[in-house]
């Protein structure tokens, strides 16, 4: 055999060898996949645009009783960020029904930046648990998200989310100790027990307290990348990875059982202390509350709390 049919017969082992490639390739889904350091595979597909120019905005939503870590855990996360050139691409604020000073958890005292008639367009919303959302508040969250990025709730502000009506027939979840008078109130949003966090479409909402730093990061990487989000983590010291695991809370998933011996507050589902707690007795029942707010949403409804832990326990058994 010549030296021009030995080349022909490379050419064509070759082309054999590449035509189930290009098949696989052709067939695959159109997900980009780029390489961490470590050489994970990272999804992009629901990566964010970052503004060509400017900032990012970023709306703290909150009011009487907002807890700390919901929002400033998220706030220390978004503030660190350092993109190239040293810019701090995200611009931080809060919002309130008004400018007055309000009570956050513990006691802090807080002046908000802006009210809702007055407020920057955010890209990002944040909103903490905090006490009971003005009709203000939820226009305001429900005519924003219609241009934001992310919509976050972190802990249980997922009932101030929910009460906008925007996650009605979508995924969320919320601190583990309110799934049970979540899914009550809320029957009509899919409740995922033992995520970290959910995102469903511009919504997001993380688990309790320290979950909203993982979401935030989370949120971080879908703009920047999970580069930028590592290195805003090692920069905080901070060691959590579930914000690269959304369903890395599954020590929660499984309700708690609540027995004579062990008694669980039917309302919130945690433990209570017989002798000092508030109590009420149906249908022959004694049951203990973690206190008198759950006392009064239990006896508004009893049967319903009742159904509810009656099911818990037997579907543990």
């Amino acid at each position: 055999m010549n030296a021009q049919s030995y080349s022909k017969q490379a050419i064509l082992i070759v082309l054999a060898l590449l035509v189930p490639v290009a098949i696989f390739i052709a067939a695959s889904p159109t997900e980009t996949v780029k390489r961490s350091d470590q050489g994970k595979a990272v999804s992009e597909i629901n990566s964010l645009k970052p503004p060509t120019k400017g900032d990012i905005p970023v709306a703290f939503v909150i009011s009487e009783g907002a807890v700390i870590i919901d929002f400033c855990g998220p706030w220390e996360v978004f503030r660190d960020v350092m993109v190239s050139g040293g810019d701090h691409p995200f611009r931080l604020y809060t919002v309130s029904d008004k400018t007055d000073p309000i009570t956050a958890g513990g006691g802090m005292k807080i002046v908000p930046n802006y009210t809702f008639a007055d407020a920057p367009a955010p890209k990002v919303i944040v909103i903490p648990a905090q006490s009971e959302p003005s009709a203000a508040m939820l226009k305001w969250i429900r005519e924003s998200t219609k241009n934001t990025d992310v919509t976050m709730s972190v802990c249980t502000g997922a009932f101030v989310l929910a009460k906008t009506g925007l996650l009605s027939g979508k995924s969320a979840t919320t601190f583990h100790a309110a799934f049970g008078t979540f899914a009550m109130q809320f029957p009509d949003i899919k409740l995922k027990r033992g995520a970290r966090f959910v995102e469903d479409g511009n919504l997001a909402s993380a688990g309790g307290l320290s979950s909203g730093i993982d979401l935030a990061l989370r949120v971080v990487e879908r703009y920047y990348g999970r580069d930028v989000a590592q290195k805003t983590a090692f920069n905080m010291e901070y060691q959590g990875q579930g914000w690269m695991n959304a369903d890395s809370n599954q020590i929660y998933a499984a309700a708690p059982v609540s027995t004579e011996e062990h008694p669980l507050c039917p309302v919130c589902g945690m433990d209570v202390d017989v002798a000092t707690a508030p109590k009420s007795v149906f249908k022959g029942k004694t049951y203990y509350f973690c206190s008198d707010d759950d006392k009064k949403t239990f006896d508004t409804d009893p049967q319903k709390f009742a159904s509810a832990t009656g099911e818990k326990i037997a579907g543990q058994n």
